[in-house]
Parts: C-alpha cells; structure tokens; sequence
C-alpha cells in the first residue's frame, strides 16, 4: 500500500470526523438559540411580574379599606 493513499485515508477519515462534530455543535447551538427566544412565552419577565404584584397590593389594599370602614360602622 501506498504511503499517499494511507495519508488520504486518514486526512479522510479525520475530515468525516471533525465535519460530524462541527455539525453537532452547530445543532446543539441553534437548539440553545431557538430555547433562548422561546423564553418570553414560558418565563415571565421581571418587570411584568412587579407590575402584576403591584396590581395586586393595590387591589387588597382598596378591599382592606373597605372592610376597615365596614368595622367602623
């Protein structure tokens, strides 16, 4: 056997190898890109929390007004 063809088969075989992995890698990144642009539908950002919370203590803070003037009479 010829030495050109036992370095060709390697460089081959190297190639195949580094292609399969470069391209699992590339998968594996756009899977984490595609889960990082779904995270507003599944996760509730910070702010739209503080303003649901703020709803919220307003909202008790009027039934709680409310319940203390009905004690008083």
């Amino acid at each position: 056997m010829d030495y050109q063809v036992l370095f060709n088969s390697a460089v081959l075989v190297a190639g195949f190898f580094g292609g399969w992995i470069l391209n699992s890698i590339y998968k594996s990144v756009e899977r984490l890109d595609r889960d990082v642009r779904d995270m507003p539908r599944n996760y509730v950002s910070k702010d739209d929390y503080k303003q649901a919370l703020e709803r919220i203590e307003g909202m008790l803070e009027r039934i709680f007004d409310k319940l203390d003037d009905k004690a008083d009479k």
